[in-house]
């Protein structure tokens, strides 16, 4: 399984439209921080359609929160833990294309908010993990389920094979 982190996003139809892509794809939710909005937004639900009953939500109130529960080891030595594998960070501006990362089942895609992207000191964090999706025309950035929608499914068709 495939994970998808959001970090503190603001706009409820993007989070929804994320919902409803983590559904078809039995992906689980990571929703982390503050939200720009309340879980019970009708805008959420709506981009979300009828399918939240068939997506798996976490929520996580700080990223060392999140951190704790998803990795599957702490940063000193103890017995494994958590539920997942490696977080990937999904930035623009990134020297690497999510093309060239070697996705593996168990991984999350972690994202940032809509206006500001992920803390600096996650970026550094996870330096080794940071790829981008190429924008070779005038924008800053595209988005944010579109996004995820890019990284999700070749992080999907490397792992079955498509």
């Amino acid at each position: 399984m495939l994970h998808v982190a959001l970090w503190e996003p603001e706009i409820p139809p993007n989070t929804g439209n994320v919902a409803r892509l983590c559904a078809a794809t039995g992906s689980r939710l990571h929703l982390i921080g503050r939200l720009g909005f309340r879980l019970d937004d009708k805008t959420l639900k709506r981009a979300g359609l009828d399918y939240w009953p068939a997506v798996d939500v976490a929520r996580h109130v700080t990223f060392e929160e999140f951190e704790a529960t998803f990795l599957p080891f702490p940063l000193t030595p103890s017995p494994p833990r958590g539920e997942g594998g490696r977080i990937w960070v999904i930035e623009t501006p990134s020297t690497t294309p999510y093309t060239r990362a070697a996705f593996q089942d168990g991984d999350c895609l972690l994202f940032g908010a809509e206006s500001k992207g992920l803390p600096q000191g996650v970026r550094d964090q996870y330096l080794s993990r940071m790829v981008g999706i190429p924008m070779p025309g005038p924008v800053r950035s595209l988005n944010l389920a579109t996004a995820v929608g890019i990284v999700l499914y070749e992080a999907l068709r490397q792992l079955h094979n498509w």
